[in-house]
């Protein structure tokens, strides 16, 4: 496939910042990701599974805790990102703080 974006489905990087939380930055790579594969006049199932990833974390998370969780360390200047991945058939994540 000569062009074709290779999606990492392994890990999704999400990185919120103080305008944009956690749900709200996860919703916009959703979306973006549909708009792509929908846009795709070949098959990319690599974008497929991304798509998938990010609808079940969307579906299954507590965005309150998370909120509370990144918010904490973002008001004190400090960066957030979330690596999502499947973990067994669930999404799961690590929060990383640097």
């Amino acid at each position: 496939m000569a062009g074709a974006t290779k999606y990492n489905v392994n890990r999704i990087e999400l990185c919120p910042d103080l305008s944009r939380c956690i749900q709200t930055v996860a919703r916009e790579e959703f979306w973006a990701s549909v708009n792509t594969l929908m846009a795709s006049k070949q098959e990319n199932e690599d974008l497929q599974q991304r798509v998938e990833l990010l609808r079940a974390f969307l579906e299954s998370m507590d965005f309150k805790e998370l909120r509370r969780q990144s918010e904490e360390h973002l008001t004190q200047g400090q960066r957030v990102k979330f690596l999502v991945y499947w973990k067994q058939s669930e999404p799961g994540y690590d929060m990383i703080v640097s």
